[in-house]
């Protein structure tokens, strides 16, 4: 019955994961109607078509992998003489179209967070409350009731800041920056004990921090500042792929994605469904703040890389030719699927090794 169960999730995940792809169709879709462009299809899911309608100029489409969608514009990849084409508008609402994709990502992990953070009747704060025996963080001069701002240089504003930044600092030499008293105290570097994650040597809390109590006002902010946390781990994330601080066997694709949806809802399970859902919600809103951020990386084939070409076109008041920005496309495109077939080769030879 759990595996049954279990399954079951592993879908639901991957349905909710189709829906975050279809959601950021859904804004270059909206933005185009808006700006008067023609979409000649918005389709759901991927694949063989399954059904469809034409309602205007339009074609709504279900197709058989439910694994996104995607919102064919006029003139978007190749020159069209039609006065409603992508090409024919201003730069500044082709901008518009290009971000919307993933700005409503990001707007959906918003919503996503404030719907987890409903349930919770009190929420972590990052003001020290008390700590544990032998303290190495006391040790090194900190006092109840001082305000965590900052681990290794990481700023911090939330709880899962305070987390990321634990997960980043050295555990030989941690520098912690604390506000007393509306006072900046920088404490020297300290040694903290640890624990190896996947290989990595991971900072352990040895302290504990004031609760807040659930409100309104307090969800959203919260919400607000959970999913600038979470863009500023993606970022904080590839800087560190790019530097070499993390390895591509740290990063997840496709296959990754699945069986980490698959850990989440089974650890979730010990304790309830309702947890379980709750657990790969978490992933998702990941998931989908991730999509939104990586998307608008002034790289090639994503909608960053268009990006740079209307910021170019609006500075040089001429556009690149179609035909050479679509190479330049194609080749991001093509290096694209290469680090995803890279990433899935490490997922599978992940699952087979532990």
């Amino acid at each position: 019955m759990q595996i049954f169960i279990i399954a079951l999730l592993i879908v639901i995940g991957i349905l909710l994961f189709g829906f975050v792809i279809f959601f950021h169709e859904l804004g270059h879709f909206l933005l185009a109607k808006a700006a008067k462009i023609r979409v000649n299809e918005f389709s759901i899911g991927m694949g063989p078509k399954l059904w469809a309608f034409q309602k205007g100029e339009t074609l709504y489409s279900l197709r058989l992998l439910p694994i996104g969608g995607f919102c064919a514009m006029e003139g978007e990849d190749e020159d069209s003489d039609d006065p409603a084409a992508f090409g024919s508008k201003p730069v500044w609402r082709r901008i518009l179209v290009v971000i919307a994709g993933g700005v409503f990502n990001v707007v959906l992990g918003f919503v996503l967070m404030g719907l987890t953070l409903i349930p919770q009747e009190v929420f972590a704060t990052t003001k020290i409350s008390k700590f544990a025996e032998n303290s190495a963080l006391e040790a090194a001069g900190a006092q109840v009731g001082d305000v965590i701002t900052a681990i290794d240089g990481y700023a911090v504003y939330s709880d899962r800041d305070m987390s990321f930044g634990m997960a980043l600092a050295n555990p030989d030499a941690v520098s912690i920056t604390v506000s007393r008293e509306g006072q900046r105290i920088d404490l020297s570097p300290f040694p903290m004990t640890y624990q190896t994650v996947s290989g990595r040597r991971v900072v352990t809390p040895d302290f504990y921090v004031q609760p807040e109590q659930r409100s309104f006002f307090g969800v959203v902010k919260r919400s607000f500042t959970y999913t600038v946390s979470m863009t500023r781990m993606v970022l904080e994330s590839l800087k560190g792929i790019v530097s070499g601080r993390f390895g591509l066997n740290e990063i997840a694709g496709p296959v990754g994605t699945v069986q980490a949806i698959s850990v989440a809802a089974e650890a979730g399970l010990s304790e309830s469904f309702g947890k379980a859902v709750g657990n790969i919600l978490q992933m998702i809103i990941m998931i989908t703040v991730n999509l939104g951020v990586v998307n608008l990386l002034p790289l090639p084939a994503l909608a960053g890389g268009r990006l740079l070409f209307l910021i170019w076109e609006g500075i040089s008041r001429r556009p690149v030719p179609q035909k050479y920005e679509g190479y330049v496309h194609a080749a991001g495109f093509i290096l694209l699927l290469g680090l995803m077939a890279v990433i899935t080769f490490h997922d599978i030879v992940r699952i087979f090794t532990g």
